[in-house]
């Protein structure tokens, strides 16, 4: 990494002339911890992961809000294991990256990310090491029945990657989790594992971020949803409104009724109308929001606005908690 990017990085000189390094990535790290000690095969594979800060010296007409920025929170994983073991890892990733993405509302493609031949002076390692990685990452793509597009020039400098492309609601590509097959820095830390045999055998490294950067992907999901999450997502997902103070213990009930039951639920009192209060509800953009008045004081039947429709729906509570909570449970769009 210093070799390809101290440039990029934040470092600062000690008085006696070391150079330290703000944390640019998570890499080297986990790979000392793998040195630690000699692994047997039977140990591997070894998975390490942590959510931190990471420090980038971008140039200032690089940076964009929170989607680029010279500090970001990385959810960051790393698997060592033996090149027969490879695959099943990665597929676990596959699936979990799925399933977030899926589940935060976006449609992923799957591009594969290539080292581009004519410029080899951009990654590390001999050329037939990198063919042969790209090889099995294609193998496991068409093992999970995917298309995807190959993006040669793409890679990582270290090794080629699986990477999952989101299409927002505008229309941009914003690549979300990826999986990298990394067969140089065991090389170059000297990484191995003693195998069957006794015999020292290098092992092979997998990166892997289900996120990437945290506040980067929620910078992707609120334009995406134009801060309209979903339900199981939404910071609050019903706010209760009084008509006038004298239905305060109605509403303070329902309140109590609704976070015993899981919800997320916000109390509005303020000595305020109740269009200014609906107005502000809207602009919180809660999923839900209950008008309780003389009609629904005693919580048979309440009137609820769902976001961004006009009617109110009439329900009881008996019905429609369970409800809430099988969609919240099924992660539901």
């Amino acid at each position: 990494h210093w070799e390809k990017f101290q440039n990029e990085l934040f470092k600062v000189t000690t008085r006696e002339g070391h150079i330290f390094a703000m944390k640019p990535m998570n890499c080297p790290h986990h790979t000392q911890i793998y040195a630690r000690k000699q692994h047997s095969y039977r140990e591997l594979p070894q998975r390490y992961a942590n959510t931190t800060m990471c420090y980038r010296d971008e140039q200032s007409g690089e940076l964009a809000g929170i989607s680029r920025s010279r500090a970001f929170t990385q959810d960051d994983a790393h698997v060592f294991c033996r090149l027969t073991q490879f695959e099943d890892d990665m597929t676990k990733i596959w699936k979990i990256g799925s399933r977030f993405d899926q589940a935060a509302g976006f449609t992923l493609n799957v591009r594969l990310s290539l080292h581009e031949p004519k410029h080899p002076e951009k990654y590390l390692g001999e050329p037939a090491r990198w063919i042969a990685a790209e090889k099995q990452l294609r193998a496991l793509v068409k093992k999970q029945k995917a298309k995807a597009i190959e993006a040669v020039g793409e890679a990582a400098f270290y090794g080629p990657k699986i990477d999952f492309m989101a299409k927002d609601s505008i229309g941009r590509e914003w690549q979300v989790p990826t999986i990298q097959l990394d067969m140089n820095l065991p090389e170059r830390f000297d990484l191995t594992c003693v195998n069957e045999k006794g015999e020292h055998e290098r092992i092979v490294m997998i990166h892997a971020a289900i996120i990437e950067s945290i506040e980067r992907f929620m910078s992707i999901l609120i334009e995406h949803t134009a801060g309209q999450f979903t339900l199981w997502l939404s910071p609050v997902l019903i706010q209760i409104i009084l008509v006038t103070t004298k239905h305060n213990a109605s509403a303070r009930k329902l309140h109590k009724q609704l976070e015993a039951a899981g919800l997320r639920v916000h109390l509005d009192d303020a000595n305020e109308t109740v269009g200014y209060k609906i107005r502000k509800a809207e602009k919180q953009k809660a999923p839900y929001m209950i008008v309780i008045g003389d009609k629904e004081k005693s919580l048979t039947k309440l009137s609820i606005r769902i976001r961004g429709k006009k009617e109110v729906k009439m329900v009881t509570l008996k019905a429609w908690i369970p409800l809430l909570q099988k969609n919240i449970a099924k992660r539901a769009i």
